[in-house]
C-alpha cells in the first residue's frame, strides 16, 4: 500500500473496530511498525485518531462531523463523477453559490474551462476557483472556521440575503426524505439556509453514504430541493422514497 491507501485503511478500520495495535496495522498493510507509527502521528495531527500505548483508538465518535482532512482522503473518484454530473446541469453565464466540503471542492475543480460567477462558501473551493480565467469569483466574507475554512457569521448570511443566484449547489452531512437536508455544524447551517433562500434552483449533491443519514442541524426540507445528484444505487430505498415524493434524482451515469 502507498501512504494514502494506508491512511485510508487505518481510518476505516478504526471507525469500524474503534481500536487497533501497531502490530495489527503493520500486518494488515504490509508496512513496518516504524512506518505505522509515523502514519499514526500524521493522522493524529489531522484529528482522525488518538494514539495510545501500542496503537491507536478512533477519534471520530458518531454524530460528529469527521475532520476535513479525513473526508478528503476518501471517495475522490466518486466525487469527481458527481462533479461532472453537476457540470452537465449548469449553463455558462449562471450565477452559482457553491457549498462547503470535499465534494464542493471537486465541483470547483470541474468548473475549469467554464464561465460562471461563483460565490463559494469555503476558502477550499475559493482556492480552486481563483486561478480559473472563466470564473468571476465573489467571496461572501465573514469569519472562517478552522480546517473546514467555511465562512460563517452575520456577514455571509447578509451577503446571501442581498444577492440572487441562479443555482445553489448544496452539500450536506445527511439527507432524509422526512428530515430533509441536514448538517452537523450549526454555524454552517445558518449560511447554508441563507444560500438556499437566495437561489432560484437548489441542486443537492450527496455521496451514497449521506442518504438516509440525519445530522443535528436542519438546512431545508425536501420540497425546497429541486434535484439531487447522488451515486447511491437506483434500488436504494431512500432513492425510491425520494422519487415517490416527486424529487428528481440524477446519477452520474445518467449524464
Amino acid at each position: 500500500m502507498n501512504v494514502m491507501d494506508r491512511h485510508k485503511f487505518v481510518v476505516a478500520l478504526l471507525m469500524k473496530e474503534n481500536r487497533a495495535t501497531v502490530a495489527e496495522l503493520a500486518g494488515a498493510t504490509g508496512a513496518s511498525e516504524m512506518t505505522i507509527r509515523r502514519d499514526l502521528e500524521v493522522l493524529e495531527s489531522r484529528g482522525a485518531l488518538r494514539r495510545v500505548r501500542g496503537g491507536a483508538v478512533s477519534n471520530l465518535p458518531g454524530g460528529v462531523e469527521p475532520p476535513y482532512a479525513v473526508r478528503a482522503m476518501s471517495g475522490a473518484q466518486a466525487k469527481e463523477r458527481l462533479a461532472a454530473s453537476v457540470m452537465d446541469l449548469l449553463t455558462d453565464g449562471e450565477t452559482v453559490a457553491l457549498d462547503t466540503g470535499t465534494t464542493a471542492v471537486a465541483i470547483a475543480r470541474a468548473m475549469a474551462g467554464r464561465q460562471f460567477t461563483v460565490t463559494p462558501l469555503s476558502l477550499h473551493a475559493a482556492f480552486e476557483l481563483s486561478g480559473q480565467p472563466g470564473i468571476q469569483l465573489l467571496l461572501p466574507g465573514g469569519q472562517v472556521r478552522p480546517e473546514e475554512l467555511s465562512f460563517h457569521g452575520h456577514t455571509p448570511v447578509q451577503t446571501f440575503r442581498d444577492l440572487c443566484f441562479d443555482t445553489f449547489v448544496l452539500g450536506c452531512c445527511g439527507v432524509d426524505p422526512i428530515q430533509g437536508a441536514t448538517a452537523y455544524n450549526l454555524d454552517d447551517v445558518q449560511v447554508k439556509r441563507a444560500a438556499v433562500a437566495s437561489a432560484r434552483r437548489v441542486v443537492l449533491v450527496a455521496t451514497a453514504d449521506k442518504l438516509g443519514r440525519t445530522a443535528l442541524g436542519r438546512i431545508c426540507p425536501m420540497d425546497r430541493i429541486d434535484l439531487i445528484v447522488t451515486d447511491a444505487p437506483e434500488s436504494s430505498p431512500v432513492v425510491e422514497e425520494l422519487r415517490a415524493q416527486g424529487v428528481e434524482v440524477v446519477h452520474p451515469s445518467d449524464g
